[in-house]
């Protein structure tokens, strides 16, 4: 039996979200706290590969979907300090991510026999400057899976002067299951090859504070994913992977 998107989704949030051990999720769609630990103290977030896909097809907007098909996702991001958890207004924050298909717009040489071609294609793409609370809110789809990659959205900030910071951020793999197999256009490829335990860049992550997850909520039609990133631009925070100043730019990406 085919679900209808409002089933689906209600089904899939009232399965496990990220960080929560299995416990149901909160019925409002809320950032998570910027910090579990005493207070003042902030996780990084891992700095990631930028990956093949990115260009800057310069468009400032809230809605990235460009029509594409698939289940309704807001994505919620809240931007902060490292340390202070003070929230980072102005920032310019891009995503990226590939369709439910699991091709990303603008690039040839795609999809599963790699003849698939956007170009000049900009759909799931955009940028926001993040607000006087450090948030900004993209509306988008659940992304689909291309092979030797888990589910996965393109974060990269950009911090003024030469600082540009590069992440991706994950969903949980029974959350991806069930999205894929019984929401459409996802179930015409219900098993991805790849999940986030055999992901290499999800591992990569998580050596140094986890591959991160999103946490799900939904109000029956539309997923909200959301994350809190700590930024370090002083570089004092010690980490070898975390979003900071003395990091690599991964502009070249792999």
């Amino acid at each position: 039996m085919t679900l209808s998107r409002r089933q689906a989704l209600g089904g899939i949030i009232a399965g496990t979200a990220a960080g929560t051990g299995g416990r149901p999720v909160a019925a409002n769609p809320v950032p998570p706290a910027a910090s579990s630990g005493p207070d003042g103290v902030c996780v990084l977030w891992p700095q990631l590969d930028q990956g093949p896909y990115y260009f800057d097809p310069k468009l400032v907007r809230a809605d990235i979907s460009d029509g594409r098909p698939g289940a309704p996702v807001r994505l919620i991001l809240k931007i902060i300090e490292f340390g202070s958890c003070k929230p980072l207004a102005g920032a310019r924050i891009d995503i990226w991510h590939c369709d439910a298909g699991g091709i990303y717009s603008g690039y040839s040489g795609q999809g599963d026999k790699r003849d698939t071609s956007t170009k000049d294609q900009t759909y799931l793409r955009g940028t926001q400057m993040t607000s006087a609370d450090g948030t900004v809110i993209f509306n988008s789809i659940y992304p689909g899976w291309y092979p030797g990659r888990t589910p996965h959205i393109h974060i990269k900030g950009f911090l003024g002067g030469n600082t540009v910071v590069t992440g991706q951020a994950f969903f949980p793999d029974d959350v991806s299951a069930r999205v894929y197999s019984g929401t459409s256009p996802y179930f015409a490829r219900p098993v991805p090859d790849t999940t986030n335990t055999t992901d290499g860049i999800f591992n990569d992550g998580q050596m140094d504070g986890g591959g991160i997850v999103f946490a799900l909520t939904s109000d029956g039609t539309t997923m909200a994913a959301a994350l809190t990133i700590a930024i370090d631009r002083s570089g004092q925070s010690g980490g070898t992977q975390g979003w900071g100043e003395k990091l690599r730019d991964l502009f070249g990406g792999r």
